[in-house]
């Protein structure tokens, strides 16, 4: 096999790769009565989850063969949702940056949001369609999931604020800046930079999505993308699914100086429970993934066998440990600590992920975060504000700052 350079430096075994953390034992969460019942009182608002890509990967735009009533395979289906408390979910219209080379983005992006359709239609006592806040108390209290919709990444506009607005208009309700490839107009945390933050366009796309009542969602964008959009939006902006960077040094997570910020901004930290992002050793492992996928792709082509066969062998290298749900609390734990407990959240990424912490296999896990956040002594007023609170007022404040 003819390596990339770049490639060869990382096929070795990164040192340390065991190192003991308490956050790798086997969980024992056992969920008490009190934190079963604070949990049911309220609701989850889940900032990220890819089961439309999943649907798609799986050849299913439709739900013709997935069933949702029983979908082992998949880290969501209705029983496990409703295990949760999940009352609303943004759910991620990804497509991958490559569909930018191919030209295909925005319309791939249209056929997600299609998909996201195409789900409530299937399951009409279920999922409702949510465009606003008030949707979302709506159809939260009547008993189905309040369905929202993000864009990850900003290579799905194509560089159009027209292509922007119109998948405004199909319901995107926040953009991903980027996902894990710089683009002309902004610099993603895992690739080169190209802008040192955002370029022009860049800041007209953030004003614009302010125009909108978009939500700006900075998750997977460098930290000097993170601190020009901060310093331009009028309103509050999120990160859909990331982690503290303090808890684990991943660029995909967010340093404590922008914590500071969101704090400042009004915002929200939405925490990411991907093992390769929020367990130490793991996002010491995967810190590169992004960077040597790029570089097999480039060598080997993209979904090649040869390209896949490398891929798996980087990863063979690059092992990511599960860890345990302890990790993502210390997470959650030490935003509310920065930034305030009226800036943290949780975005799951379920079925987005190839590995997830023990005690946080799929969507039914969430009172056991409920348990554990009673367990550091946080008062029910403020878990309400992570499981759901504290998204519901980023969203209403970013509807009233729009040009109306």
């Amino acid at each position: 096999m003819n390596w990339p350079k770049s490639i060869l430096a990382t096929l070795t075994i990164p040192s340390l790769l065991f190192a003991p953390n308490a956050f790798c034992d086997e969980p024992n969460v056992e969920v008490s009565d009190k934190a079963r019942k604070i949990h049911a009182s309220g609701y989850v608002w889940d900032g990220h989850n890819d089961l439309p890509w999943a649907a798609r990967e799986r050849n299913d735009l439709r739900f013709d063969k997935i069933d949702l009533w029983n979908e082992p395979k998949l880290h969501t289906d209705i029983p496990r949702l409703r295990t949760g408390n999940v009352g609303a979910q943004f759910w991620s219209v990804f497509v991958p940056a490559k569909t930018r080379q191919a030209g295909t983005a925005f319309q791939t992006t249209m056929e997600q949001i299609d998909c996201v359709y195409a789900l409530v239609k299937k399951y009409p006592d279920v999922f409702e369609i949510a465009l606003t806040a008030s949707d979302v108390e709506r159809i939260q209290k009547s008993g189905k999931i309040a369905s929202l919709m993000g864009v990850e990444g900003g290579h799905s506009i194509e560089n159009s604020l027209s292509k922007l607005k119109e998948l405004f208009s199909r319901g995107a309700r926040y953009m991903t800046l980027t996902h894990g490839d710089t683009l002309d107009w902004a610099d993603a945390a895992t690739d080169q930079s190209q802008s040192d933050g955002l370029s022009p366009f860049g800041e007209e796309v953030v004003r614009e999505m302010n125009k909108l009542g978009m939500l700006v969602d900075l998750s997977h964008v460098s930290p000097a993308t993170m601190s020009d959009a901060l310093d331009i939006t009028t309103a509050p902006v999120i990160f859909s699914h990331s982690s503290a960077l303090a808890i684990a040094d991943h660029p995909r997570n967010v340093p404590d100086d922008i914590l500071l910020r969101v704090k400042k901004n009004g915002g929200l930290v939405m925490i990411n429970f991907f093992s390769g992002f929020v367990v130490p050793e793991s996002a010491k492992n995967l810190k590169d993934m992004f960077g040597a996928r790029r570089a097999i792709e480039k060598e080997f082509g993209s979904d090649t066998d040869a390209g896949k066969n490398a891929m798996q062998k980087w990863k063979a290298l690059h092992p990511t440990i599960p860890g345990n749900i302890a990790i993502v609390v210390e997470h959650i734990d030490h935003v509310a600590k920065t930034a305030g407990v009226d800036h943290v959240g949780l975005g799951g990424d379920f079925d987005g992920v190839d590995m997830l912490p023990k005690g946080l296999e799929d969507v039914s896990k969430y009172p056991a975060i409920t348990e554990l956040l009673l367990r550091k002594g946080y008062s029910e007023a403020d878990i309400h504000k992570i499981m759901s609170g504290n998204m519901m007022r980023v969203l209403k404040a970013c509807e009233a700052a729009k040009v109306r």
